[in-house]
């Protein structure tokens, strides 16, 4: 490979910061990296992969920094931006980049603060107010909050991954802004500091002093010349982000800055996107927890109708107690529909096929007077010709999940395949309430003109609609963004509405900014740039001199992008199509005209939204939950595929190192399949590079001794006693780790002579199991077969008893192996001989699948890899007819009892006592499977599971024994799972994941057991 920039400037490259990085960049990005690396203990990023990574936002924009900073303190931070200072290099402050117009791009020093300067420094409960370092998020600091009965009520819906700083910086608003207001409303002070290093409080204008006060009054002159011009050209609605603040001398907001009508010099920081100043702290308004929340769901057979009666509902919040009024269109309902983790939500909340629904939100003290709110909806909605539209929920859980669906609602509506997708330029455009479902209605006229539609979602109550029409960024989409921005801003003067409602400014809506203000109120704007920031160093170009909205140069997909060719092992086609604008059909798979065959439109479904940054539930992305690094993000990630598959890591495409590097902590854990809300799935992405790799350069001793288990475990195991020395003999141990990389730290599984397949189980055979009445086929893996033998046993004996004819899968023609679904070579890259294996195996099992007999399997990587990996090998419709009858063991019981099929396997149990734990695996957890294990565990009388929310183990197969990777795996381990087991020593621990069940034993030195074996146990 040719010489790079290291990923981070390490203590032993600081020596060589300057000469690295300035070879291959320039020589002020050298100084830049020396002094960084030299004057601060912080990370320092200047590869061309780590540029790229930080090049672009949840936009559609791309711009390269000259490299990134992450600060270990905040006074890191300072440093940084005295270093940028003294070189002339522009600084972008960043927090979790998730914004929506490219605030957080641009040709200068990127300062990520949200790794390490993310403290809660303190709370004043009784005052109501947090002091917060700018790189906390929201959720992370609404979690501490919770104790003290107080929350910060900016309610975006990206709380599990924006920081307060950018929030700050972008005035953000959220779901609730009709009770809480904005950003802005919610702010009472921040220190920060101006481009010449000096750190400010600002804060109340009457308690300022200094230059801060001196500020103060410039720009209350500059508000009192412009009195006309600002009560004749400003916004009168809540949501008016664009710009600076210049009315907080002279309000224009429908709800006042401040309580008390005052000035607070902080709220000119707000929204101001790190172009002013560079924030160090935030002290912020809390609000009480409100005690109860009901939501109801009111279904519309039209559009225009939801968006009339919009007007209506929120008329019933005059008594305070109505706090969100979100929109939910056809298009997200039906995108939720497809999705794994929201189509159960969203079912049970629909009436019919609504064309838009309203969530409706009341929130207090008194649940009774929030159910009556719900009656009172309910009697409006008849009185408006609506009678039996409202869905109502009063369940905690259940308005969770849903609200949960809609908070993912803009990253849902970006999972259309193809090259067309919903386009951020417009979407913020807040006009009166009055008004809206006329305004509305005439922009879905302006696309038509345009020959595409527009996708709505969020915040009804206050008149700002998230719409995005559908573009071909690839092909003419920035002709008709501007077309169609120029058409919307006409529409929105004459609803005298805000052209930026929410999301800012940035490089989409910095060019409208003197549009709406006109001349005079945009020259004070620059005037106030000039006073925070006279060298222009902080976030250029940004809100003034913006550049045009089009400017193709700047976008993530230029007029010069080009995809290197590339032959992929797993078939990828079915995101290789083109759609169409208006009715979002898609071409058939193949014919999008992918050069990679449709992987690098796979690896483009990252629209960068972030979501893989959330720590609270669900599985992705351990190995960033452990690393906080963004090359180990799922986004991340996808962001160095894409660059590489563009040829903008160089040359050698998928084989640059940066590549290797990015993959390297992927776990495969498969969280990104069903948590991320456009589909990217990394696990897969990960196999298809290390089948290039593997192709390019071979595998390595280890990866083949991994890999072929299967092959030889058969005859290992005639070997037991003398292979399972390892365990006992640290030496021995340790060779193994010279030689072959396996971790001395960890135990191996243990061989055994009398497995499973050596057991002479009396398994039915094809003949029986075909003409059976109650037919099944257990399908043992080479793990429960040869190593947890006990569960293999205990799943036959637990079907048995359920009265079913048992079939043990096996060759037509023996040959002393077992079958295997080709897992073990998929971890590798060998793709080839995992589709041998794969084949074979479906081979095996097709007649069964054939006559709708269901295939049960033990071990979750191996039997849903049949309903994953197995349906890209190309393997036909045999595959897929395979897929469809494959389920695990949990599944099938599941299915069976809701049937009621097991009564005798229910009478044949005996009652279980004891606290009982359950760690789902991965997989378990990405396929949707986690459910019917909880139902079968429930057939024991008197068990009671709960399951342990966790992300993965951190074992992941063959990773958390490598001894590169050991301290990874325990750390993601003990991020929740382990903690969790000890502090609950006297419960059962059910983990049906053998490397699951091997973490638990290293760990914390406890015993996992598989349900089957629990099962069998207690018959």
């Amino acid at each position: 490979m040719n010489a790079r920039v290291p990923l981070s400037i390490t203590p032993e490259d600081k020596a060589r910061a300057y000469d690295v990085v300035a070879r291959v960049t320039n020589e002020t990005a050298g100084r830049l990296a020396a002094r960084l690396a030299k004057e601060t203990r912080g990370e320092t990023l200047f590869s061309a992969g780590d540029r790229g990574r930080y090049a672009t936002d949840a936009s559609i924009y791309q711009v390269m920094p000259v490299g990134v900073f992450v600060p270990r303190t905040v006074d890191e931070a300072r440093t940084a931006l005295d270093i940028a200072r003294d070189l002339g290099v522009p600084v972008i402050a960043r927090g979790g980049g998730t914004s929506q117009c490219g605030q957080t791009t641009g040709a200068g020093l990127v300062i990520d603060c949200s790794k390490h300067v993310r403290q809660l420094i303190r709370v004043d409960a009784d005052r109501r107010e947090a002091v917060v370092e700018p790189g906390i998020v929201l959720d992370h600091l609404n979690a501490q909050l919770k104790k003290t009965g107080l929350w910060y009520p900016v309610d975006v819906s990206t709380s599990a991954q924006a920081t307060l700083g950018g929030m700050a910086g972008n005035n953000s608003c959220g779901s609730r802004s009709i009770a809480y207001g904005n950003m802005v409303h919610n702010v009472l002070g921040m220190e920060a500091w101006t481009s010449d290093g000096a750190l400010h409080a600002f804060g109340r204008f009457e308690d300022a002093t200094g230059t801060a006060r001196e500020l103060g009054e410039r720009i209350r002159q500059l508000a009192e010349d412009l009195a006309p011009d600002i009560d004749q050209r400003w916004p009168k609605v809540l949501r008016r982000v664009a710009g600076y603040n210049l009315d907080v001398f002279r309000n224009q907001n429908e709800r006042p800055y401040t309580r008390d009508g005052g000035v607070n010099l902080a709220h000119l920081l707000v929204g101001s996107e790190g172009t002013l100043a560079l924030t160090k702290s935030l002290t912020l308004q809390l609000a009480p927890l409100p005690r109860h929340k009901v939501l109801g769901v009111v279904n519309f057979p039209t559009f225009y109708k939801a968006m009339d009666t919009a007007q209506h509902i929120v008329k019933l919040g005059s008594d305070g107690l109505l706090t969100a009024v979100e929109l939910v269109d056809r298009t997200m309902i039906e995108l939720s529909m497809k999705n794994p983790a929201f189509a159960p939500t969203v079912k049970a909340a629909v009436i019919g096929r609504p064309d838009a629904v309203l969530l409706v939100e009341f929130a207090g003290d008194d649940k009774t007077a929030l159910v009556r709110k719900l009656g009172e909806l309910v009697a409006l909605m008849g009185d408006l010709g609506l009678p039996n539209s409202v869905v109502q929920l009063v369940d905690e859980g259940a308005q969770k999940a849903l609200w949960e669906v809609r908070k993912a609602g803009l990253n849902i509506m970006m999972s259309l395949r193809g090259d067309g997708k919903p386009v951020s330029f417009i979407e913020d455009c807040a006009v009166p309430l009055e008004h809206l479902a006329e305004y509305t209605d005439q922009l879905t006229q302006v696309f038509r003109r345009h020959e595409t539609r527009g996708t709505w979602y969020a915040h009804a109550s206050v008149g700002t609609l998230h719409v995005r029409p559908i573009l071909d960024m690839r092909q003419q989409g920035a002709e008709k963004m501007r077309r169609i921005a120029e058409e919307a801003a006409v529409l929105v003067r004459r609803y005298k509405g805000a052209y930026s409602g929410e999301h800012g400014d940035g490089l989409c809506r910095g060019e409208w900014i003197s549009w709406q203000f006109g001349p005079r109120i945009s020259e004070a704007f620059a005037e106030i740039k000039r006073m925070f920031d006279p060298i222009g160093l902080l976030c250029p170009n940004r809100i003034i001199d913006p550049p045009r909205m089009d400017d193709t140069r700047l976008m993530r997909f230029p007029p010069s992008y080009r995809v290197i060719p590339l032959k992929p092992a797993l078939d990828w086609t079915a995101w290789d199509v083109q759609n169409d604008a208006q009715t979002e059909k898609a071409t058939a798979p193949g014919t999008g005209g992918d050069p990679a065959g449709g992987f690098a439109k796979a690896v483009e479904m990252c629209n960068n939204n972030g979501h893989c940054r959330k720590f609270d539930v669900g599985t992705m992305c351990p190995s960033y939950r452990v690393t906080r690094d963004e090359k180990h993000l799922t986004r991340g990630r996808a962001n160095t595929l894409r660059l590489a598959l563009s040829g903008q890591l160089g040359g050698e495409g998928l084989l640059h190192d940066e590549v290797r590097e990015a993959m390297e902590l992927c776990v495969s854990c498969k969280g990104c399949k069903r948590d991320c809300p456009t589909g990217v799935d990394m696990a897969r992405m990960k196999i298809e590079f290390m089948a290039q790799d593997a192709r390019a350069n071979g595998t390595t001793r280890r990866q083949r001794l991994i890999a072929r288990l299967p092959d030889y475990v058969a005859r290992a195991s005639r070997f037991a006693g003398l292979l399972n020395l390892r365990n006992g003999i640290p030496w021995l141990a340790k060779l193994g780790e010279k030689y072959l990389g396996i971790s001395a730290r960890r135990s191996l599984p243990a061989f055994r002579a009398d497995h499973f397949f050596a057991s002479g189980v009396k398994s039915a055979t094809r003949e029986q199991v075909l003409s059976s009445g109650r037919p099944v086929v257990l399908f043992v893996d080479t793990f429960n077969g040869y190593f947890d033998s006990e569960n293999a046993h205990a799943a036959f004996k637990v079907l048995q008893a359920a009265g079913y004819t048992v079939h043990v899968a096996s060759k037509e023609k023996p040959d002393g192996k077992h079958l295997c679904c080709g897992r073990t070579y998929l971890a590798s890259g060998l793709v080839d001989e995992a589709r041998e294996k794969a084949q074979e195996l479906i081979a095996s099992l097709h007649p069964f699948a054939a006559r709708g007999i269901a295939i049960v399997g033990l071990e979750p990587s191996c039997l849903l890899t049949l309903r994953d990996e197995a349906l890209a090998l190309g393997l036909g419709t045999v595959a897929e007819d395979v897929s469809r009858h494959a389920m695990l063991f949990e599944e099938f019981l599941a299915r069976e009892a809701a049937n009621d099929r097991l009564e005798r396997l229910r009478h044949a149990l005996r009652p279980f006592e004891g606290k009982l734990l359950v760690h789902g695996h991965c997989h378990q957890k990405a396929m949707g499977a986690m459910p019917p294990v909880m139902e079968a565990l429930k057939l024991l009388p008197g068990a009671k599971p709960e399951p342990i929310e966790s992300s993965c183990c951190g074992m992941a197969g063959a990773f958390g024994y490598e001894a590169k990777h050991i301290d990874a795996s325990m750390a993601m381990a003990e991020l929740s799972l382990l903690p969790a087991i000890r502090a609950v020593p006297d419960a059962t621990i059910v983990a049906d994941g053998t490397s699951c069940r091997h973490q638990i034993h290293d760990g914390a030195q406890r015993e996992a057991i598989h349900v089957a074996k629990l099962l069998a146990d207690h018959l």
